[in-house]
């Protein structure tokens, strides 16, 4: 069970973490990076950051290796924005998800069959459901 708080916390530790790549890391190994989500466990001492990565598998791990060195710096950041008496020690994870999204989109525009208009389609609205009928 997550408690209100925790989840509190998840949002406003993923906040700051997607401000300081956004604005205070200068590494050039970290680019293309979203933050997709966070888990903090139940007793608040860690935090799994979820990242998507653009780019290929090695601009991936390159940028994965960036972030994780500078997970001491973040975690700083996120001890001045959170008040707990632990500070969350931040663990870097890649999000698959949006990839695989990508990539079932592509496998379901080869399957399925191109759909040119909307006059394709085999709909007619319901009878009486017309827009000139607004009394």
């Amino acid at each position: 069970m997550t408690t209100r708080r925790v989840l509190k916390a998840a949002e406003a530790i993923r906040e700051v973490v997607s401000m300081a790549i956004l604005t205070d890391l200068r590494d050039p190994r970290i680019q293309g990076v979203t933050v997709t989500f966070v888990e903090v466990t139940g007793d608040m001492r860690t935090a799994k950051v979820h990242v998507s990565v653009m780019g290929d598998e090695s601009a991936q791990k390159l940028c994965l290796q960036g972030l994780r060195s500078s997970a001491g710096f973040l975690q700083q950041k996120v001890s001045k924005r959170i008040d707990t008496r632990y500070t969350p020690v931040i663990r870097f994870e890649l999000d698959m998800g949006v990839k695989n999204s990508i990539a079932i989109a592509r496998m379901l525009g080869d399957v399925l069959p191109e759909l040119d208009s909307p006059e394709t389609l085999d709909f007619e609205p319901p009878p009486g459901d017309d827009a000139t009928d607004l009394d």
